[in-house]
């Protein structure tokens, strides 16, 4: 089904996303090839914490680094390796809108379950011409729609008046925000309610348990690529309303921000941090996509001690 600009009404069969979908890191073996065990090891040790989806080829995912080539590996990987057991969303976001269809298309292809898109983020573009990029994505693409706010990358905030115009679109599923505004997101909130069928998911970690207590749908929680566990329990405390135990986990999860996130000097230490995280705990290799590098020896130290003070601390997981 398609509509013009202008929006139509809503409809139903959209898939539900909501609790904890994890943002995968891509493991890399070098600059353009995948480490093929790491990934796979790592697909398992996040699904047996219990998630509830996997997002590939977002920001944690270091999507837009990588080739296009290296990315449809990636979607073929993943989406063979985890079946039905959970649904798949791809990021898509490019500057080209005919290279984001492309990926789509492969991404059904494949098995996927939606595709994520934040703004191009190139030229500068106003509101009314990104309703129309993404109403456009959303008649063009053959899943199911994810906008996704990360104006830290794109320099654009999607506004809510334009949000509005696109929850209207029977194929935008969900919404992701990444703006860490916490008064944006309940604005967000309140206007999924007009949409009962459609979900708001939270990008920042630090602001699972109260943006999931206050209506939230759960989160995108890049530390749940170490730890999945500790996100699902603190989402499921947060659903079923439980403060203390919410507050309990949220210190969890802070002590995992304030001790891996921040080591290192620059904005690409939060993936740094995750990536060495998961080769201390033996998962995948800690190599980036270009132009950045793994962190040097003392910083890897620094991690690998942080990481086992943390693994002691974490929610047991029962298979």
């Amino acid at each position: 089904m398609t509509i013009d600009r202008n929006g139509s009404t809503l409809n139903s069969g959209l898939p539900r996303f909501s609790g904890i979908i994890p943002p995968m890191v891509t493991p890399l073996a070098a600059r353009d090839t995948l480490d093929v065990e790491g990934l796979e090891r790592l697909i398992e040790h996040i699904l047996v914490g219990g998630v509830h989806g996997l997002f590939i080829l977002g920001t944690t995912g270091e999507g837009p680094s990588l080739s296009y080539r290296l990315r449809r590996e990636l979607i073929e990987r993943v989406c063979s390796r985890v079946g039905n057991r959970r649904p798949v969303l791809v990021g898509v976001t490019d500057t080209s809108y005919e290279e984001t269809l492309s990926l789509a298309g492969y991404a059904a292809e494949q098995g996927a379950s939606a595709v994520v898109a934040a703004p191009p983020y190139y030229l500068p573009v106003g509101q009314p011409e990104l309703v129309e990029y993404y109403l456009d994505l959303a008649n063009d693409s053959p899943l199911p729609l994810v906008p996704y706010n990360m104006p830290s990358c794109t320099k654009l905030d999607i506004e809510l008046d334009t949000l509005r115009r696109l929850l209207d679109h029977p194929r935008v599923a969900a919404y992701k925000d990444s703006s860490g505004r916490m008064t944006y997101f309940h604005q967000v909130i309140r206007l999924l309610n007009d949409y009962p069928d459609k979900t708001a998911l939270i990008g920042p970690e630090e602001m699972l348990g109260e943006a999931t207590l206050l209506g939230g749908n759960g989160g995108v929680s890049g530390g749940a690529n170490l730890f999945p566990r500790l996100y699902v329990e603190l989402y499921e405390a947060a659903r079923r309303g439980d403060v203390l135990e919410v507050n309990r986990l949220h210190q969890l999860v802070m002590d995992v921000s304030s001790s891996l996130y921040g080591v290192g000097r620059y904005g690409s230490s939060i993936i740094k941090g995750v990536k060495c995280a998961l080769s201390c705990l033996g998962i995948c290799s800690d190599a980036l996509a270009a132009p950045f590098h793994c962190f040097n020896e003392q910083d890897q130290a620094i991690i690998r001690q942080r990481v086992a003070a943390l693994s002691d601390r974490m929610p047991a997981v029962t298979v």
